[in-house]
Formats: C-alpha cells, structure tokens, sequence
C-alpha cells in the first residue's frame, strides 16, 4: 500500500477479510482500517488484536478522592510535530483551568519544534513515560491521581494499551487517534459525533459511545499558515490546469480508489492530480496505474514534503480536494479547509470513511458529501465544469472559515469538557459507564 503496488490486491484482501472473520490475527487494526469498508470486521480485528493486552488486576481505586477539579491525563507518543498535536494544541490551550487540571503523559520525546514549545505551555505538566515499562507507567499515573486518562493512540504509532490494561485511571477514554473501536473491555468511552457512528453501529463498540454535538475533531483556531505567495510554476504546476489533488498518505490509496479518479481525469481533459510524494517505487507505480486507464503519468504531479505552514499556504493553488475510501482524509482534509481548499467527499461505510463527511457538516458544506461513487464522480466533473459554481462554495468557505463550528476551537472545548465532567459524574455515582449525548 505505502508503494501502490497492487498486484493480487482483490484476492489478498479477501483472504485478510476472511481470516480476521474466522479469528486470526493476520493484520494490525490502523493498518486494516486502510483497506476494509465493514465496521464489523474493524470491530473483530480490534477485539483479536486487544487480546494481546488482556486487562491486570489492580487495586480499585476509591471513589472518595477529591481534588477540587477534575485531572485530565492524556497519554500519546506524539506531542510533537505530528497530526494529532496539530489539531488539539488550542483545545489544551484553552481548557477550563478553575475546573481541570491537564497532564500530558509524553510516550515520545521532544522534538524541539515550535508546536512542542506550545503543548509545553498548554499543560499544567508533562511527565515522560516512554522509558517506563507498563506496570510502572501505571503506577506514575495512579500516583498523579488521574480522574480521567485519554489515549490519543490507541493502535496507531507507539501506543501503551498495556498502560490501560492496569487501569491507570478510573475513568479511560479512546479519542481521536484510533477511529474504530479498540475492542478491550477496559476502555470505557469513545468520543464521537452522529455521523462518524451512527446510532446502528453503537453494537460494535466496546467502549460506550459519547456523542458531541458538531464533530468529534478537535481542531486549532491559531494555526499558521504561511504569508509568503506560492505560485503554480514554482511548485511544478500548470498555469490554467483544473487542479485536482489528494495529499493523504499513499497507504490510504486502494485501486478502486485510484480508478475512479482517472475516470475523472478523463472526463475533465485540462486538469492533473496532485499528490504528496512518497517513496520512488509509489510514484512508479501510480504513473504505470495511470497509463493503464489511458491517462499520460504526466497527468500525476507530485508535491514534496514541506513545513506545514508552507502546505498550507501551497493548498490554496489547488481547486477541488477528491477524498479517499475506504480511509477518508482526516487531519488532511481539515488541513485543507482551513486552507480555503473545498474538498469533495463519498459517504462511507465506517468511522475513518465517514470523518470527512462530519468535517464538511461542521464547517457547512454538506453539499460536498455524496452517498455513492457515481455521485462522487459526477459532482468532482461537474464542479470542475463549472467555476462559477465551484467559485460560490470557495467564497461560502472563505466566509465560514472563522466561524464555523468545525474550526471554533472554544465551542469544542466546552463540549468536551462537558463530556468529561458527565463521564466523572457517573464514574462517583457508583454507575456503570453508558452512552449519551452532550
């Protein structure tokens, strides 16, 4: 998938479906995600994959405490220059300080970056477990006092589940970085919205799913964008091309995928693809892809990496954002409507195919959201066709921008903590963890 080389991929991912259905462990669950379109196989695959984090027994913790405020604690490997820091920084930020107190549990490392200098300032404390073995990790968490401990990991990047197999807070949260259940009995809520996980699909959830009112993404009103004036000619583009791009990672790419964008290719003959350049073999590989559906590679335009404020600022000589199944774009797709870029989405059928969606209704763009591939197809022809009309959704976004639910980093603030403070409220009632609504 990293090099889109995709021989034998309709009967290999058959088989992978077919094994993790009859128990196998054949497949991690973030890789999986890429591929599979069945919330239940997701599920299976999360629950077989947990096994190997079975819960530990440990003291239970009494609900007597009190500290006068509730102690947020979240754990990740990537308080750095990474998506997930990008996007929650201001809501660690802003957080209620009279009524939270907020500790990073650093899994990583500094990295010496400007978003660091950030998160360092945002928390009341960061305290560095990644040399810890996951016995005593818990333990430093239990001695913080930690009412709520949220794992921005779960089975993406260097994640601790271990740390939350031994019930290192008595309240455990799955947010954000993992988009699917984590199938462990341990984990008591996954923050969501309506649309990432439709009330039907609750059944595939170990954790009790808690909704939030716009979109389950956090996002950071404050982030830069850089001021110097890309130009086309100077990032290898041509001048009066319709400009389609897609600057998800390449294992997010699948043929079907890649097919039904050069059929669009084909039907809109003045325009190219843009996409983040990879490794040589993934380039390779795409262009011989192309040819085959009878679209010249040069048609393909690769984008090097660059720092983020300078992505953000090139997104804005594209035209129209074509979002990915069965994996939708993510951080990447707020990227680029923070950017002032619309993106053009296909409704899929589990959470990471249906995060852009959620997006797009957060920022108020639900006309971007198609239900089926041959929508999708028509509507990115059309708007492409169309300038004006494509012209009306960029000026609406541009007038959104600043306003909007998706990117009003405060809004979301209060509704998370919201969140928090229900999930505590049950934990001294005595209750069981449940689902509900803020």
């Amino acid at each position: 998938m990293q090099a889109a080389d995709w021989r034998d991929f309709p009967r290999e991912k058959a088989q992978i479906d077919q094994d993790i259905r009859e128990g196998h462990l054949v497949i991690q669950p973030f890789v999986y995600q890429a591929i599979s379109d069945s919330a239940a196989d997701l599920a299976a695959c999360s629950r077989r994959f947990a096994k190997l984090y079975p819960a530990v027994p440990c003291p239970p913790i009494p609900r007597s405490r009190d500290h006068g405020k509730i102690r947020i604690g979240y754990l990740s490997a990537d308080f750095r220059e990474q998506a997930t820091a990008y996007l929650t920084v201001g809501l660690y930020e802003m957080h209620d300080r009279q009524r939270f107190e907020i500790i990073a549990f650093d899994n990583g490392a500094s990295d010496d970056s400007a978003i660091r200098a950030r998160l360092e300032k945002a928390f009341d404390k960061i305290v560095a477990i990644s040399h810890l073995p996951d016995h005593v990790a818990a333990d430093r968490i239990r001695a913080e006092e930690i009412d709520i401990l949220v794992n921005l990991n779960g089975y993406f990047g260097s994640y601790r589940m271990g740390v939350f197999a031994r019930k290192a807070a008595p309240v455990q949260v799955n947010f954000l970085g993992f988009p699917a259940t984590l199938g462990a009995p341990y984990m008591d809520y996954i923050l969501a919205d309506r649309v990432v996980i439709p009330e039907e699909e609750r059944r595939h959830y170990c954790e009790q799913v808690v909704y939030l009112p716009d979109c389950y993404q956090a996002n950071d009103s404050r982030r830069p964008i850089a001021e110097d004036i890309s130009t086309r000619a100077g990032n290898g583009l041509p001048e009066k091309a319709f400009i389609f791009c897609n600057f998800n990672q390449s294992y997010k790419f699948t043929p079907a995928m890649f097919e039904s964008w050069m059929r669009i290719l084909k039907q809109v003959p003045d325009s190219v693809l843009w996409l983040l350049d990879d490794i040589p073999e993934f380039r390779d590989n795409l262009c011989r892809a192309a040819q085959r559906h009878d679209v010249a590679g040069t048609r393909l335009i690769f984008a090097p990496r660059v720092a983020v404020e300078k992505h953000l600022a090139r997104l804005r000589l594209a035209d129209l954002f074509l979002d990915s199944l069965p994996y939708n774009a993510h951080t990447t797709a707020s990227d680029a409507l923070w950017a002032g870029l619309p993106l053009l989405t296909c409704r899929g059928t589990t959470f990471p195919g249906r995060v852009a969606a959620s997006l797009l209704g957060a920022a108020g763009l639900s006309e971007l959201v198609t239900e089926t591939p041959g929508d999708y197809e028509r509507l990115a022809v059309a708007l492409a066709r169309d300038a004006s009309r494509l012209g009306a959704i960029r000026q609406k976004l541009r007038q959104n921008r600043l306003d909007c639910a998706l990117f009003d980093t405060d809004r979301f603030r209060r509704h998370i903590e919201a969140s928090y403070a229900m999930m505590w409220d049950i934990w001294l009632s005595g209750e069981k963890p449940h689902a509900f609504s803020v």
